[in-house]
């Protein structure tokens, strides 16, 4: 499939944001970062209306609206054919972790504080355009269509976000468990290539699961990703001890996920 890849002023937007002032600037903003098309609306109403309407490439999204909120808005769009694969960017002051949480579990693209300097909203659109103009990771050892990947994530939208992002580097096999107990059994019967784990999960969490891999004969070869939305905090800090290859945050960037699959997969 022959497909053309998107470059930032072919990409449109659509801005959701209940303020004048904050549209304004906002707008502004992707102006200069050469953004091809936006459409701004002020309330959730006005976008789930924008979206049946007309395909947008990203939606940049406020927290709070009068009328609902972003993680209302995300939800509805990944409930939706039509919108489940539209890449969301929240704009956000609230600083809460677990407010925050949330939208971490959800698959969103990027996360921007307010106020935001440009040069992470042009990070932030380079993760999108990554997402959505894929390109298949080069391999010296193997191929990595035969690469066999054992996804496992508890929450089922960042298990769609992270499938998408690996599929989009030409990997094709790749399973999912929901947590590490489910991921034991897998491990059991199947052979891998790859896990990529999230951290914090009920049952058996990435740490257990890890730990587990690297201290069974049959699996402690395979190279492992943790994904975490706490990849900065101090009780990660020693998780390298545990064997794990690779510590990525959520949300992940198609980028430093392709830099580490050609560091671990390559060795």
């Amino acid at each position: 499939m022959d497909h053309h890849n998107i470059s930032l002023p072919e990409l449109s937007i659509l801005l959701v944001e209940p303020s004048d002032t904050q549209r304004k600037i906002i707008t502004t903003m992707l102006v200069n970062e050469n953004v091809g098309q936006i459409e701004a609306v002020g309330s959730i109403a006005e976008a789930t209306e924008e979206l049946q309407k007309h395909s947008v490439d990203l939606v940049v999204s406020a927290m709070y609206f009068g009328d609902g909120t972003g993680i209302e808005l995300l939800q509805n769009m990944k409930s939706q054919q039509q919108t489940n694969s539209i890449p969301f960017m929240l704009i956000s002051s609230e600083f809460r972790p677990t407010k925050l949480e949330e939208f971490k579990q959800s698959g969103v693209v990027a996360i921007l504080p307010k106020p935001f300097e440009p040069i992470h909203l042009t990070r932030a659109l380079h993760a999108t355009l990554d997402l959505i103009n894929t390109e298949e990771v080069d391999l010296d050892l193997f191929d990595i269509h035969d690469v066999r990947v054992l996804l496992v994530d508890d929450s089922k939208l960042a298990r769609n976000y992270i499938r998408r992002v690996l599929e989009g580097m030409g990997l094709k096999h790749i399973e999912e468990a929901e947590n590490g107990a489910f991921a034991v059994t897998k491990l059991k019967d199947e052979a891998f290539d790859l896990v990529v784990t999230d951290y914090n999960m009920p049952e058996m969490d990435g740490r257990e699961l890890s730990e587990f891999i690297r201290f069974n004969q049959a699996t402690s070869h395979i190279p492992i990703i943790m994904v975490t939305s706490e990849a900065n905090s101090a009780h990660m800090s020693n998780i390298h001890q545990t064997g794990i290859n690779a510590l990525c945050d959520k949300p992940f960037e198609p980028a430093e996920v392709r830099k580490m699959l050609v560091q671990i997969l390559n060795e």
